[in-house]
């Protein structure tokens, strides 16, 4: 498709603050109590140090506009739909209302694949958050890009089946309806315009799903909450997760934790067993 390897090892800086405020909406859109020792809850630095630019300069799918010039991070992969497919999280040190951050990113790798729905490009980005006390989280985030959906591809995902998800076999089980008002609150705490998640002509028109798209990282936001609820605050040392299948807003989202080796499982399902995300904890 194209060579990609200059950008490689490009890197950018953004500095932000653990505002109040922030934190304040950030617990009413979990529906949750604040940390009593005057940290954040692990999930939250995804609300920090996030993309600024302006409306004039974002593309036909809401993300900023990517090119070639050197003032692009990400390269101009040229397939139009994008996705946070994984991400692996290391917790250093809980972040702490009022404190000052910094990231520092850096494209790790780009890779050019070919999977049953075509050409995929994955950008691995590899950022750095520090708080006033030093490293506070890294993490490897993986994006994927994919080629326009063919004429006459059903929407993604399937339509619901005659199946239910059976909880019996795990520890912890949190079910919620992810509606528009929580979808409408995370894009907004993360200066996130993707319009998958709000325009439901262009999610289905353009990008071929069958609703709304419930971000991948609100997902995984609400499993970091189930594990907080059951095992207590800042009390991960990784996290990983890995998107198998679009979640749809507006329909039942199962969340559920059961203990595995030396440290935790944790995965979203469909009403109907669908997997929707899959994750692992380590305490």
């Amino acid at each position: 498709m194209s060579d990609w390897s200059s950008w490689i090892g490009r890197e950018e800086q953004r500095g932000d603050r653990v505002d109040e405020a922030m934190a304040t909406r950030w617990l009413a859109t979990l529906d949750r109590a604040a940390p009593g020792d005057g940290t954040v809850p692990q999930a939250l630095h995804w609300c920090l140090c996030l993309p600024d630019a302006s409306t004039a300069s974002l593309g036909p799918d809401g993300h900023p506009l990517r090119d070639d010039s050197p003032a692009s991070f990400l390269p101009p992969v040229p397939l139009p739909r994008r996705m946070w497919a994984s991400s692996k999280v290391e917790f250093h040190a809980p972040l702490r209302v009022g404190e000052r951050v910094r990231r520092t990113s850096r494209v790790a790798s780009v890779t050019e694949k070919t999977g049953g729905s075509g050409q995929l490009v994955f950008v691995d980005v590899a950022h750095e958050t520090h708080g006033e006390s030093g490293l506070a989280v890294s993490e490897v985030q993986s994006l994927v890009y994919r080629a326009p959906a063919e004429p006459g591809t059903p929407p993604a995902p399937p339509p619901l089946g005659e199946g239910s998800f059976d909880p019996s076999a795990w520890s912890a089980h949190r079910a919620l309806v992810p509606a528009e008002p929580l979808l409408f609150r995370f894009s907004a705490l993360t200066f996130n315009s993707h319009r998958i998640h709000y325009d439901l002509p262009y999610a289905a028109g353009e990008e071929n799903y069958r609703g709304l798209v419930v971000h991948g990282p609100l997902t995984a936001s609400l499993l970091l909450d189930l594990a907080q609820r059951e095992l207590g605050d800042n009390a991960l040392k990784t996290f990983a997760f890995r998107g198998l299948s679009p979640a749809i807003c507006g329909e039942m989202l199962h969340l559920v934790l059961r203990s595995k080796d030396a440290g935790y499982e944790l995965g979203a399902f469909a009403a109907d067993g669908r997997q929707v995300m899959s994750a692992s904890a380590t305490v």
